[in-house]
């Protein structure tokens, strides 16, 4: 019997898979998106997604904060934010790289998460905090991906290839820049209010299952941090700022991603 869940799946990733040939074939082609069409298919997307992890996450039990379920909220959330950041940057192209990540979440989400890692107990403060982690991983992770397009354009600026794949289809690299430190500074904040929520309204924040999460989401705040202050007071950019935003993430994304990967994945915690 096919369920619910598996029908709104296949409706979200054909609204994904519209969305994604529309703006790639526009690329292609050198023609200008419409902007409404582009808003209302993959809000249309984003809407069954959500549904999707509505049934998934919320559980007669408690919230079910299975990896595969966070990696899917994740994915979504990014292309949401994404599409706001194209609102008042010309950066609607780059969405091309949000849609599958969302999709391919939306896939892992409902294939592979595990109806038992529902949290039964949990506060106002809790929830607060893991809705600003995962806002702040989702721009962050945008961040990350936009340094590597950034890198694709600077060594074939730096090097003066004649076919400039990524530099004639995406934004100028100033704005490129730009856009990259406008990520940087929403998700350093928003993991800046993550911190201090987890800090002062969850008891166990360094507990020995945390300790290790809690150790490497710091670090990646003191990296951020420099970063930032590097650029706004030092002027830092270029290949120092990639380096700094993929070593930021890296470090992310083993405390976030790794440590509840191991937890119930390898020691079913």
């Amino acid at each position: 019997m096919i369920s619910l869940p598996l029908v709104l799946t296949i409706l979200a990733l054909i609204a994904y898979t519209t969305g994604f040939w529309y703006l790639f074939t526009h690329l292609l082609s050198k023609r200008e998106s419409n902007h409404w069409f582009i808003a209302i298919v993959l809000g249309l997307a984003l809407i069954l997604h959500s549904f999707v992890l509505y049934h998934d996450m919320l559980t007669p039990f408690g919230v079910n904060y299975d990896v595969f379920n966070l990696m899917s909220f994740t994915a979504g959330l990014m292309l949401l934010l994404s599409l706001l950041f194209s609102t008042y940057r010309p950066v609607l192209s780059l969405n091309l790289i949000g849609i599958p990540v969302a999709a391919f979440g939306l896939i892992l989400g409902f294939a592979f998460s595990r109806p038992d890692q529902w949290m039964q107990k949990h506060t106002l403060g809790l929830d607060i905090h893991i809705i600003l982690s995962l806002s702040a991983y989702a721009v962050l992770l945008m961040a990350t991906l936009h340094a590597v397009l950034l890198w694709f354009q600077d060594r074939e600026l730096k090097k003066k290839q004649k076919k400039r794949i990524w530099v004639n289809f995406l934004p100028p690299f100033q704005a490129m820049e730009s856009l990259l430190f406008d990520m940087l500074m929403t998700g350093f904040m928003l993991l800046t209010l993550a911190l201090g929520f987890g800090f002062f309204t969850i008891d166990d924040f360094f507990a020995q299952h945390l300790a290790h999460k809690t150790a490497f989401s710091i670090v990646s705040w003191f990296v951020y941090g420099a970063l930032l202050i590097g650029h706004y007071y030092l002027g830092w950019r270029g290949q120092k700022a990639i380096r700094f935003t993929l070593t930021g993430f890296l470090l992310l994304a083993v405390g976030f991603l790794g440590s509840k990967f191991i937890l119930e994945m390898i020691l079913n915690k």
